[in-house]
């Protein structure tokens, strides 16, 4: 058997809330509750599992997109009034990066984790 991400637990003030912004700005639905987790299952089976927590440190999640849902996705940020930036540390505020010939783009959920869309990444 080859070594598969299967999912990851991510910290949340609002579970269910936090699981729809993301799912919202993928394109993705969010799942039916499964105690304690609200789950949000992306393309490649890799499952975000939402739980309640009222302290954790922030995480950073990257989604490998393609071209057209990266603008999807990346109008959905925009129509929501999202600050979003070219780099991980926050200084390019209203910028997306070209890095290895494609986009990225990162952006904050309500909890502050440091969300990226990304089209390509490094050979």
């Amino acid at each position: 058997m080859s070594i598969q991400l299967n999912h990851i637990i991510v910290p949340a003030h609002d579970k269910r809330a936090s699981a729809e912004f993301l799912g919202s700005i993928l394109g993705v639905p969010v799942g039916e509750d499964s105690d304690p987790f609200v789950p949000l299952t992306v393309s490649n089976g890799v499952t975000l599992d939402y739980a309640n927590a009222s302290d954790f440190q922030h995480m950073h999640c990257a989604f490998l997109v393609e071209e057209d849902e990266f603008d999807a996705a990346f109008e959905r940020i925009q129509k929501a009034g999202l600050t979003y930036y070219a780099d991980p540390g926050h200084r390019q505020e209203g910028e997306i990066n070209h890095r290895w010939g494609g986009r990225g783009v990162y952006f904050d959920d309500p909890n502050g984790h440091n969300m990226e869309i990304l089209t390509r990444v490094p050979d």
